[in-house]
């Protein structure tokens, strides 16, 4: 895990702003969406902006994405985004967006920290794609345009520690677990969800990160019908560390404010300390499978 570390306060809250997008296929139209987000979010005194998966460009069409896609150096979203923030002295989590993989061929789906004057804190690369065979639907094989990262970010921030992660890795709670070992306090987990895992899935697993680890989890996501024809979720939630759903913003696009307590993630582990309860045991499958054959 790799932990990035900035001058902190340790401030007990934040005012944290949460965006629902329904992102273009251009990064054009979607800084200017951003533009008018970052100023709505500074307006209203907000510390961060955090925004969806996908927010700089959602485009299924790998042949028209590659002509826009580029690196991070010349990405013109994250290029907004830092202006923005130096401009407002506000952080902003970018969610994610597309960017040229180093061997110049699937993309990264990166998702960027960047604090109050411009300059990137973190960046955490989709550990887990969404390769999935839902019923009646078509398969979906993230990695045949993306590659995916092997390293997770820790961003230490003013507020405390920050997990970063990015949609599909909900599923996968050991990713959490050692962020919360770490002493996060805020798990990042920007997302486009499916309309069908959606309606099923999303809030259950979003509370169940937050209760199982006594964080915060805040999750921008995408929502309605976007131009490449896909249509998402969304439902952006924060979640508080006792589970208790603090914003949740339905199908409503634009942003939702919130004061988050910080203190409230050292109260809950205090109340319930499974971080600390947690034992190691052993397991053997073949000595159970064993077992159950013979009984």
């Amino acid at each position: 895990m790799t932990t990035t570390t900035v001058a902190t306060n340790d401030h007990a809250t934040i005012r944290l702003a949460m965006a629902q997008m329904c992102s273009s296929n251009t990064h054009v139209r979607n800084i200017e969406i951003v533009t008018s987000l970052a100023a709505e979010a500074h307006a209203a005194g907000a510390d961060l902006l955090a925004l969806p998966e996908a927010s700089g460009m959602v485009n299924k069409d790998v042949a028209s994405a590659r002509l826009s896609v580029t690196d991070e150096t010349r990405d013109p979203f994250l290029a907004a985004c830092r202006e923005l923030a130096a401009k407002y002295g506000l952080w902003i989590h970018t969610g994610s967006t597309p960017l040229a993989g180093a061997d110049g061929g699937r993309f990264s789906n990166a998702s960027h920290l960047i604090d109050g004057s411009g300059v990137f804190v973190a960046r955490y690369d989709k550990i887990h794609l969404f390769d999935v065979d839902l019923p009646g639907e078509i398969s979906r094989r993230e990695s045949d345009r993306y590659a995916p990262g092997g390293e997770a970010v820790l961003a230490d921030t003013p507020w405390g520690p920050f997990g970063m992660s990015v949609c599909y890795d909900v599923r996968f709670p050991h990713l959490y677990r050692d962020y919360a070992h770490a002493g996060a306090r805020i798990l990042f987990i920007p997302s486009a969800f499916a309309m069908s895992t959606g309606e099923a899935h999303w809030a259950t697993l979003l509370r169940a990160r937050a209760i199982e680890n006594g964080c915060y989890v805040v999750a921008a996501a995408q929502c309605g019908h976007h131009d490449d024809g896909r249509e998402t979720w969304g439902q952006s939630m924060i979640v508080d560390p006792w589970g208790t759903v603090v914003e949740d913003m339905g199908k409503r696009i634009g942003l939702a404010v919130a004061d988050l307590d910080l203190s409230l993630v050292l109260k809950t582990r205090r109340s319930i300390p499974s971080l600390v309860n947690e034992r190691d045991y052993s397991f053997e499958p073949d000595a159970t499978n064993r077992r159950r054959q013979t009984a």
